[in-house]
């Protein structure tokens, strides 16, 4: 146990008990306690394997390169279309982490196991993705914005082509392309 990660156990939150659970089991398995992204994250040879975190609805485990793992329980779930790497085991009460542990432990071995291989997910290309038609009309028109979303690193190009897929409506897409063009034409991610 970290005793920098021992606030995030002891503060009156929903999943309190449960994150406990985890954090036993998870030590368990040999891994080292670290916080990361202000959530606990255990590490093999300070690689990434399990983190836990919390939402309304539901705790989790996630697996950093879950999409690795073979999933014999079919368990393990991609948070949304975009996530390439990472899968989540979702709970909602603690009897049914006790239940699961077993099964968790043998999921984490395995993840350890991947990273010790030196596994690597097979992430798509930036190009793999399409690109909205009413930001391809800019790219076309606008040299210099083409230019420019080409300069960015290959996450911040992905970033700005997902928020661009998002709406249904074209119109909102068309919107959230004027939005962000200068913010392109800086230089700048979505998030920057």
């Amino acid at each position: 146990m970290n005793p920098k990660v021992d606030f995030f156990f002891t503060q009156d939150q929903k999943w309190r008990e449960e994150f406990g659970q985890l954090r036993t089991i998870i030590l368990d398995c040999g891994l080292t306690e670290e916080l990361k992204w202000g959530v606990p994250c255990y590490t093999l040879q300070k690689k990434n394997i399990v983190l836990m975190h919390g939402f309304k609805e539901y705790c989790a485990l996630l697996f950093i390169k879950g999409a690795l793992l073979k999933d014999p329980q079919a368990i393990l779930i991609q948070q949304t279309k975009h996530v390439q790497a990472a899968r989540q085991i979702r709970f909602t009460d603690l009897e049914e982490i006790i239940r699961m542990e077993p099964v968790l432990k043998a999921y984490i071995k395995e993840a350890i196991e991947v990273e010790k291989a030196g596994l690597k997910v097979d992430y798509k290309k930036t190009g793999d993705f399409t690109i909205p038609e009413e930001f391809q009309h800019k790219l076309d028109k606008l040299p210099s914005l083409r230019t420019a979303f080409e300069a960015l690193t290959p996450g911040r190009q992905r970033a700005y082509i997902f928020y661009f897929s998002q709406p249904k409506r074209s119109q909102t897409r068309e919107a959230r392309v004027e939005k962000c063009m200068e913010r392109i034409l800086g230089g700048k991610g979505l998030d920057d």
